[in-house]
């Protein structure tokens, strides 16, 4: 089968996920095209990414012009195409934050990718994120394209699901993916019960190599790591106050930031307010192997999201036997299991943060050890990149575009 996956940014460092699904779809004999919308010049650290960066092609490397260029190739070719998906540009406009050209924009590069899955064959288009990609995707298909389907991560797309016509992008793909059985739930709030079995569970996994070497926790680390993209709702600011407070009763210990992004200034400067260079260090952008170092090196993952979908890195900390500090948030307790492979507190409470920091630092080699196991044993059952991409397969495989469209 050949598909193709349509991605807004691809490679990133923060995407392994998608680069990890679409291999483990190529063992599974499915043929995959990759797209992105923008990507080809971006710095990336890791050499799979270098390779996916060469096997990618790209709507907005050609410029403005070439996209005019296709949008009016698309009206003097198949005219009527052309006006649905103009009609369905503007259909989407009307609840968007974001204004009428941005739409017109997106319906150019579908003009632009239409061709692209004529040559190769592609039967089937997928996009990651329920954003922008999912609605180019829509207006693909619009165009004439093949069926096409969507993952939501999340949290994104649950923040304002209105204004980025989730709905409709639901009722018009042949099947959804979400990430989570959380995620799946925020699904079903947007569509009647009728539409319920094209959404689908489908988890992000790990692959073999990502568990191979870990070790067991070290009764002399007292280093906390927290890794992801510098930003508002992953809670870094609120994890400052609450190293603040272990500092101020006495504990000694250390906590990396691994990761950058937007929130960065603000963050470094609370750690300087707060006299916590010394404790404190951000990293910048890691590769996957690097993150996978400081993972090995610290005591546990500290993670107190505000909102999420359900995150990679709390994965790939289970593979190598590190338990996890988190929020009752999202897909999150699906994985964390409070007492038995980390500890979950409330979102926002940085006193319980604090406590939970605490009581990790004061547990036993022994017992972070058992933790440490019963991580592992989740993240590999439920987590598995081949497993999981064998029941995506099967999805894309099956006569599910017998679902009625809406025009």
């Amino acid at each position: 089968m050949r598909i193709a996956y349509l991605i807004n940014q691809y490679p990133k460092i923060s995407h392994t996920f998608i680069r990890r699904e679409i291999r483990a779809l190529e063992r599974q004999d499915i043929d995959v095209t990759r797209i992105a919308i923008r990507g080809w010049d971006a710095e990336v650290l890791d050499e799979d990414d270098k390779s996916e960066q060469l096997k990618t092609r790209y709507v907005l490397r050609d410029g403005a012009a070439r996209l005019l260029t296709a949008a009016l190739a698309m009206a003097l070719s198949h005219p009527v195409q052309f006006y649905q998906g103009l009609g369905l540009a503007f259909r989407m406009s009307r609840s968007s934050d974001r204004p009428l050209l941005l739409h017109l924009a997106y319906l150019a590069e579908a003009c632009r990718i239409q061709p692209w899955l004529i040559q190769e064959r592609i039967e089937h288009l997928h996009a990651h994120f329920g954003t922008n990609s999912a609605e180019v995707a829509m207006l693909t298909h619009a165009l004439g394209g093949p069926a096409w389907s969507f993952t939501v991560h999340g949290p994104e797309e649950f923040d304002k699901p209105q204004s980025i016509g989730l709905p409709e992008k639901i009722r018009r793909c042949a099947f959804v993916i979400a990430i989570s059985s959380f995620g799946r739930s925020q699904l079903f709030r947007l569509v009647g019960h009728s539409l319920w079995p094209k959404i689908h569970v489908v988890r992000c996994g790990l692959d073999r190599a990502f568990h191979q070497g870990a070790a067991s926790p070290s009764p002399m680390t007292r280093n906390f790591v927290c890794v992801g993209r510098l930003c508002e709702q992953k809670g870094q600011l609120l994890l400052i106050d609450a190293a603040r407070r272990l500092l101020e009763r006495g504990e000694q210990f250390s906590l990396t930031f691994a990761g950058d992004g937007e929130l960065r200034p603000e963050l470094e400067g609370l750690i300087d307010r707060y006299n916590l260079r010394n404790n404190i260090r951000i990293t910048g952008w890691l590769s996957s192997e690097q993150v996978r170092q400081e993972l090995l090196s610290a005591r546990a993952l500290v993670l107190p999201s505000f909102a999420e979908g359900l995150p990679v890195v709390i994965m790939e900390a289970m593979a190598v036997k590190r338990p996890v500090i988190s929020t009752f948030v999202a897909g999150i307790p699906e994985l964390v299991k409070h007492g038995q492979n980390g500890w979950l507190v409330a979102a926002g409470d940085v006193g319980k943060l604090a406590d939970a920091m605490q009581e990790c630092l004061a547990t036993s080699p022994e017992v972070l050890e058992r933790m440490g196991e019963a991580g592992f044993e989740a993240v590999t059952e439920h987590h598995n990149v081949d497993k999981e991409a064998e029941l995506l397969a099967g999805i894309f495989r099956r006569p599910s575009r017998s679902l009625p469209e809406l025009h």
